[in-house]
């Protein structure tokens, strides 16, 4: 009911309730009427408060209801805008579409004019030649027998004259039919080419995206700045290449080609041939044989790591045969921050192989302490160089359990090469590859 009706009906039953007293009651009555109309007062005050709550109740929700409404236009103007922004791009690629038709509808044209005029000269030829044939052959029959000599040769030499003509046409007859077969061929490949543009802007778009910011030197001519280049470049066979990081000079790598991309291998355990136990300088430069066991070279490996953004993908199996693999964003600086690791893993079997913190692990050896422990060394403890944080969660280069007598004691067993499960208990490992890539070849 609106607020106007109720107060008409309320002042109805004031004048109906004062019609209800007779006029020759006496004064003494005139209390008792006071009293009534103060309790109709009372409740008039208070359906007045009533109604202003329920005022103010409906204000606050329709202010609540004007702030939802605002907040949804915003979202729209925004799709809006992101919609126009996808138009604008669509029309862009679009229009290279028609533009890169158009060159190759002028490129064929040029070639049907071009097949069209050497048509027509050979034909110009041909004519020209049969009226020098009829030309020669017909004073032949009033002439000499000397004379019917020379025109037998003239004619013979025309007629192999004609024949190579005959054999030229042929063959541009048949480049022409090779020139149509390359339109059709380009047709399909320019339709292949406008269905793979989205997805291959997208791609481009997110390579520029990693290496925004990475300064880029042009290399010596013939080498390539990692594995993955080499890959991108048409070579597709695992095997060992020359390679020249930016700022570095060429070295030889092991390069595992996959399908998707080529992965440059930085360290490699599988035999226990190779003695990992070496001290700063050596795990510096490299040690080993790219053909089997290897350490590539910290100054080797940041040199690759400071080209851009790369990641690291860890391989390794134990005694039983289990596989274990894990993925982190990788870089590693150089020898004044004593080779620290920085990690950030994106994808593996356990939780955490190595953990970095955000200044990194700095690498230690037997002759370089540089682990984050108080009173021990752990590269001499444990065998090996690592990037140790303490001496108890991990180390790819430590000894390689070959012998029997090497498995057995806590202490022994720590020397071998190990990593913590997400567990926490230990396990030897038998082999293990670590190999580093660009960013963008997980995409």
């Amino acid at each position: 009911m609106k607020t106007p009706q109720l107060l008409i009906l309320i002042l109805s039953i004031l004048v109906h309730a004062g019609t209800c007293f007779p006029a020759e009651r006496g004064r003494r009555e005139k209390h008792a009427s006071w009293d009534d109309v103060n309790v109709v007062a009372h409740g008039l005050l208070q359906l007045g408060q009533g109604l202003k709550e329920h005022v103010d109740k409906t204000k606050a929700q329709m202010r609540d209801v004007s702030g939802k409404l605002k907040a949804l236009n915003g979202t729209l103007a925004e799709l809006d805008r992101r919609q126009q922004e996808e138009s604008g791009a669509l029309k862009a690629q679009i229009k290279q579409a028609e533009e890169k038709d158009k060159l190759l509808s002028e490129l064929a044209e040029e070639v049907k004019t071009n097949v069209g005029e050497v048509k027509r000269q050979t034909e110009d030829i041909s004519s020209r030649m049969d009226r020098l044939e009829e030309v020669l052959t017909g004073p032949a029959l009033d002439s000499n027998d000397s004379d019917h000599t020379g025109l037998s040769f003239i004619q013979k030499l025309m007629a192999a004259q004609n024949r190579r003509i005959d054999h030229l046409v042929e063959k541009i007859q048949q480049q022409q039919d090779k020139l149509e077969k390359q339109s059709v061929h380009l047709q399909a490949l320019h339709t292949k080419v406008s269905h793979k543009r989205v997805k291959s802007h997208k791609r481009r778009d997110e390579e520029n995206a990693l290496s925004d910011g990475v300064k880029h030197i042009q290399t010596e001519p013939g080498l390539n700045r990692d594995c993955h280049d080499l890959f991108v470049r048409g070579h597709r066979a695992t095997g060992i290449y020359t390679i020249q990081p930016e700022n570095s000079q060429p070295f030889e790598v092991l390069c595992e080609m996959t399908s998707d991309g080529g992965w440059t291998v930085i360290q490699k355990r599988q035999d226990g041939s190779q003695n990992f136990n070496q001290f700063w300088d050596a795990y510096k430069t490299g040690f080993g044989s790219l053909n089997g066991e290897f350490w590539l070279g910290l100054d080797n490996i940041h040199s690759l790591s400071e080209q851009g953004r790369y990641v690291l993908h860890v391989e390794l199996s134990d005694e039983s045969g289990k596989q274990q693999d894990a993925v982190y964003k990788f870089q590693l600086d150089g020898e004044e921050k004593k080779f620290a690791l920085h990690l950030d893993e994106e994808s593996g079997d356990q939780e955490k192989m190595l953990s970095t913190g955000d200044s990194g692990l700095p690498f230690s050896t037997a002759d370089s302490d540089n682990d984050l422990a108080v009173d021990v060394n752990c590269a001499e403890l444990l065998s090996g160089g690592w990037w140790f944080s303490g001496c108890g969660q991990s180390n790819l280069n430590g000894k390689y359990p070959r012998k029997p007598w090497q498995r057995q004691g806590r202490h022994s067993r720590r020397q071998t090469m190990f990593w913590t499960a997400s567990s926490g208990q230990g396990s030897s490992l038998k082999s293990a590859l670590l190999k580093i890539a660009p960013a963008s070849i997980n995409q």
